[in-house]
């Protein structure tokens, strides 16, 4: 059939399907390593509460069955083992129908993961991941050659996301209208890279060309994915490029490489791949798959297309509940102003008022100690310290989750305080906490050589008073600024 397969992109198919095996290792292990004190079951915002409350419905997984921290821990550890097995290259070895489970796998256990994962795996890039996972369960392996319909899939997919991320750019923020929002950009976005404050102090030509080009890249070359080769492949390399550039420019936890690893399955590697290694014609079965999916997905793809043209365009959408395809969108207004939620604790009880001792605890990703050098962390990523950024941004948003967060730094709580760099009372609890706001900005050359400091900051306002044990009953309202002195 020789209109179902793509016998020259056995290597696109291979690299893609590489890739894709990393971002899901980097996805399970962040679950693994972070979920009991984020959504345990003596979490802050704990699964069990939440699946009392909502439908199977409304977001069907594996935990609808059961839940208990084992068996998420199992969930998530088994992800790993099976993307270290697709990395591996485990699916080549098996017969095609055993490939495709194997790929199914790590699909399902991560839209488990994600279906009770609530505000903690609010991210697009969630949607990201299972939207191109599902694909790669169709894309077959070594048994047969690409099909062609899934690589087109893929495709519409790399061009919904650049192109509805560059849509949301033009029609919000009037910075980018402008080419002026990386003037902000690298400064107060969400988690800065160790070579954030380098890109800020760029000049300012600069930035209007980075703004310039990544119109150009999410609103005119995602149309070329649709051309003929070599232009398709040249459009996808320059995508490449694009997001390596926001890759050393901050941490977007696994978005960029994803969609890297999306754009390398529309380059035709026959230049190096050479003659295609000898491959059976596809079964009956499989090609009545892969033909129904596709089906599938061009009939769900009309209410995220239709959103791509509306003046009201959502950012990170979900049109069905498991996420088979979905709106994208990011930055769609830029942040002038980096606010920080400081969070500090103090051993001596309540009641001391200014005369007490606060220390700071440290994050690991976001920025807090102004002589550290932000890190890189991405492809992980760190829930709680993207989750603190929206914090200061909107403390109502917060409020769900940081005064449980602020009970377990009380109670010191080991698997809240593995999430964070620093904790300053390493002996025992401290006896209150409180949080303040921050301006945070970049320093400059001068300021760095005279004071080692890449940040500076000024003190804005209280966002949480502090508290100490037990917290008041007007809890719910402590992001707001209720606690007990």
């Amino acid at each position: 059939m020789e209109w179902f397969t793509a016998d020259g992109y056995w290597l696109s198919r291979l690299i893609f399907q590489r890739a894709l095996a990393v971002v899901y290792l980097a996805a399970f292990l962040s679950a693994a390593l972070q979920f009991r004190a984020l959504m345990g079951e003596r979490g802050m915002l704990p699964v069990p509460d939440l699946l009392r409350r909502t439908p199977w419905r409304t977001a069907p997984g594996l935990f609808r069955l059961r839940y208990s921290d084992r068996l998420f821990a199992t969930a998530a550890w088994s992800g790993c083992a099976v993307s270290l097995a697709l990395l591996a290259g485990l699916d080549g070895l098996l017969p095609l129908w055993g490939g495709m489970l194997l790929w199914a796998l790590p699909w399902l256990l991560y839209l488990s993961i994600v279906q009770v994962g609530q505000v903690w795996y609010a991210f697009g890039w969630e949607s990201l991941l299972l939207e191109t996972g599902f694909l790669a369960v169709f894309l077959g392996n070594g048994d047969t050659a690409a099909p062609v319909l899934v690589l087109w899939l893929l495709r519409w997919l790399l061009f919904r996301m650049e192109f509805g991320a560059g849509l949301i750019k033009i029609r919000g923020d009037a910075c980018w209208r402008k080419l002026t929002c990386l003037d902000f950009h690298h400064e107060t976005q969400p988690m800065p890279g160790p070579l954030s404050w380098f890109f800020h102090h760029l000049p300012r030509p600069v930035h209007r060309l980075e703004a310039a080009a990544n119109h150009l890249t999410q609103l005119a070359v995602p149309f070329l994915l649709f051309t003929p080769q070599p232009v398709a492949s040249a459009a996808a390399g320059l995508m490449v490029l694009t997001q390596l550039w926001l890759v050393l420019s901050g941490n977007f936890a696994w978005l960029n490489w994803l969609t890297i690893a999306l754009a390398l399955s529309a380059i035709d590697w026959t230049f190096l791949a050479g003659p295609p290694p000898a491959q059976s014609e596809p079964p009956l079965w499989y090609t009545v798959a892969v033909t129904a999916v596709t089906a599938l997905i061009l009939v769900l793809s009309y209410r995220p297309a239709r959103n791509l043209l509306s003046r009201r365009q959502a950012m990170n959408r979900s049109y069905d509940p498991l996420h088979l395809v979905n709106a994208y969108g990011a930055f769609g207004s830029i942040s002038r102003m980096r606010l920080e939620v400081v969070v500090e604790g103090s051993a001596e009880p309540a009641g001391r008022g200014a005369d007490a001792q606060w220390r700071e605890y440290g994050f690991r990703g976001k920025p807090g100690d102004l002589r550290r050098l932000p890190r890189p962390f991405a492809p992980y990523h760190l829930r709680l310290d993207w989750m603190m950024w929206f914090a200061a941004l909107s403390p109502a948003y917060a409020r769900p989750w940081f005064v449980p967060f602020v009970e377990r730094l009380l109670a010191g709580d080991r698997d809240t305080l593995r999430l964070l760099g620093h904790n300053p009372f390493p002996d025992e609890p401290p006896r209150q906490v409180r949080a303040r706001v921050f301006h945070y900005r970049f320093t400059g050359f001068r300021e760095l050589r005279a004071t080692g400091r890449w940040w500076h900051r000024t003190y804005v306002r209280e966002f949480l008073r502090p508290v100490s044990r037990p917290l008041p009953p007007e809890r719910e309202g402590g992001a707001t600024g209720r606690g007990k002195r």
